[in-house]
């Protein structure tokens, strides 16, 4: 779930970026589209939201600033399944001759 850590109200404009910079203000930068590189950032808004750790912000619908829980990432994987992967061998192709069936050659009549 997301919280709202600040009210901010920003208006976004179609093919920019939004995103909240190191010093905690709302940046944007023109996206990249086709052949042509992105814009440089742009401060939009200075709020100076301090960050936590464990939390990833962003400009949310409104256009005010939240956060969310950042994920720990994936499963862990037992022993067991780790020995499995390291132990299987891979398939090995080999080149199989087909084998050619020769027709009989047919004489001709004179």
């Amino acid at each position: 779930m997301a919280e709202k850590v600040q009210k901010v109200g920003v208006k976004r404009e179609a093919g920019y970026l939004y995103f909240i910079d190191k010093q905690g203000d709302v940046s944007r930068a023109l996206m990249a589209r086709g052949k042509g590189k992105g814009g440089k950032p742009s401060k939009v808004a200075k709020v100076g939201v301090k960050k936590e750790e464990g939390y990833l912000y962003f400009v949310d619908k409104n256009g005010d600033i939240s956060r969310a829980v950042m994920s720990k990432g994936g499963k862990r994987k037992s022993k067991k399944s780790v020995k499995k992967t390291k132990n299987k061998k891979k398939a090995v192709k080999r080149n199989v001759k087909k084998k050619v069936v020769k027709k009989p050659i047919k004489k001709r009549k004179k």
